[in-house]
């Protein structure tokens, strides 16, 4: 369309609308990632998957940012060798998970983490409001009995909860010391080194097969590439606090994405707790958005 030409009012689509689009892209293609390598666990293992997801997200990242390696102190080299160490275990917990756990209530769990984070950081008696609902919302994840889910693989995405609130801890460390992608990739390198035995070990011969390798390196543009870059780009386009609570939407995206493209079918108990969980997610990023307000506009 013409810069100039006269458009009808509400029927362009503003620079916002065009942003959450982006943002369900990027949640949309790290869900299609996330079930296709469900699929690849019986040929590589879920930390064969850990594997070249990192490795082949470690390539394109380095291609692209081409991080400069000299002009660091320990400081920084320690903070970016943590973040590897995190980026490894996060994906790995959330993989173990998703081989014993339906992938709507993986990510369900693992929302968890950045959610009590938040709660914890407000310091508002409020922000208990949100924790309860998130409590209630577990609870009723339970569905017909708490038997009916793996523990061991509850076990797992607790972890992976666990580790993506110090993912945001490590993510900030990382992006004060380096510019631009350069910690990130360099993180990355890190993390694929750290899975590279545990990779080698669960996947064996099939890492040899180039269709695997193929499928790896989707699951690593899917769910790690183009998010990224939708996110950064929606970023520059929408508040940070809209974008939360679109974040927040991640169980229902994963929830659809298990149903159409594994088979995963979920009870009516299960769908109000991810329910319950996305709505203590965005109600915990409001709050947060309106006690920011508060601390910088005068009163009266």
């Amino acid at each position: 369309m013409n810069a100039g030409a006269p458009v009808a009012p509400g029927l362009a689509a503003s620079p916002a609308t065009g942003a959450v689009l982006l943002v369900v892209a990027g949640l949309a293609c790290q869900e299609v990632g996330a079930s296709i390598a469900v699929l690849l666990f019986p040929e590589v293992g879920p930390l064969g998957m850990v594997m070249l997801r990192l490795a082949f997200s470690a390539v394109v990242l380095l291609a692209i940012a081409r991080p400069h390696l000299r002009g660091h102190g320990h400081a920084a080299w320690t903070a970016v060798v943590s973040f590897g160490l995190v980026l490894a275990l996060m994906n790995g917990l959330f993989y173990l998970a998703l081989e014993r756990l339906p992938l709507g209530v993986t990510v369900t769990i693992e929302v968890l983490g950045p959610l009590v984070l938040s709660i914890i950081a407000s310091r508002r008696a409020s922000a208990w409001l949100w924790a309860g609902l998130a409590f209630a919302g577990v609870v009723a994840l339970g569905g017909g009995g708490w038997d009916r889910l793996d523990l061991l693989g509850v076990l797992f995405a607790l972890g992976a909860a666990a580790s993506w609130a110090f993912y945001i801890l490590a993510s900030a460390r990382v992006g004060a010391a380096f510019p631009k992608l350069d910690g990130l990739a360099l993180a990355m390198t890190a993390g694929a080194l750290v899975a590279l035995p545990f990779g080698i070990a669960d996947a064996g011969a099939a890492l040899l097969r180039p269709e695997i390798l193929g499928l790896g390196a989707a699951v690593a543009v899917l769910s790690s590439t183009l998010p990224y870059a939708f996110e950064l780009i929606a970023l520059r386009r929408l508040a940070a606090s809209a974008f939360a609570i679109l974040m927040s939407l991640a169980p229902a995206t994963a929830s659809l994405a298990g149903f159409v493209l594994l088979g995963q079918q979920l009870n009516l108990l299960e769908l109000l707790g991810i329910a319950l969980v996305i709505a203590a997610s965005i109600g915990a990023v409001r709050a947060a958005g309106r006690h920011a307000r508060e601390a910088v506009e005068p009163l009266g």
